[in-house]
């Protein structure tokens, strides 16, 4: 059977590999630091609640190079949001929490970018997310590094840097729903596919930036993700 067009594979370069990660699909958790539940006007731990973008809306930085990154049309509020990415490395579903680690084939740090005035909007109405989550470039991404080599991260620091001034610091322990939690609630949901990517929430202090702006964040023991905004 011969496809009449071919579509490209958005895939997430490997550190220290000449190898490229496939992208099936992109989940996202929201609202799992308890800090920035409260700026987005919630508390509590709720049961975790996810969104998905499409897999072509990830956009790979190599190590040591800034990605140029448009900024979208249709807004007056781009909003950044730092986070650790969890990438799947076998299939699953009803996975148990004590199992959910082997599951993961790697970490890298991602940006989740938002069109907040939008997102606001629609929530307002009841409406789905997309137009405020799923554009094009909104997943920026650094290489995965191999849970071999990071070991199982359930702690560490995570932070993200606006033209060198710091606007997001958290730690990888205040996530209110661990990553293997994350991991077993999900697979409730969806068959969990080698190729997925889950990112996993953002610590307080999102908010605002315009074109020109320059993004660097990271998370202890991954390579750090670097954009700009054009």
């Amino acid at each position: 059977m011969n496809y009449v067009f071919a579509l490209p594979q958005a895939a997430v370069p490997i550190a220290g590999s000449d190898q490229l990660f496939p992208v099936r699909r992109v989940y996202c958790v929201g609202r799992n630091y308890a800090e920035h539940a409260k700026e987005m006007g919630f508390t509590g731990r709720e049961p975790p609640f996810f969104f998905c973008k499409p897999a072509d809306a990830v956009f790979p930085v190599p190590a040591n190079e800034v990605g140029r990154v448009a900024y979208p049309p249709m807004t007056e509020n781009y909003h950044y949001e730092i986070e650790l990415v969890v990438a799947i490395g076998k299939g699953g579903r009803n996975i148990p929490v004590a199992e959910a680690d082997s599951y993961i084939f790697g970490y890298a740090v991602g940006l989740d970018m938002t069109r907040r005035d939008l997102q606001f909007a629609l929530r307002e109405k009841g409406r789905p997310w997309e137009l405020g989550k799923a554009f094009d470039q909104s997943a920026p991404i650094a290489p995965l590094h191999r849970v071999g080599e990071t070991g199982i991260k359930t702690k560490g620091a995570i932070w993200l840097n606006v033209n060198g001034a710091q606007k997001q610091r958290g730690d990888l322990t205040e996530l209110i729903w661990s990553v293997a939690e994350v991991i077993s609630n999900l697979s409730e949901y969806f068959t969990l596919e080698p190729g997925d990517l889950i990112y996993t929430g953002t610590p307080a202090g999102v908010g605002k930036v315009q074109k020109g702006d320059t993004l660097v964040g990271g998370v202890d023991g991954l390579t750090d993700l670097s954009i700009t905004l054009v």
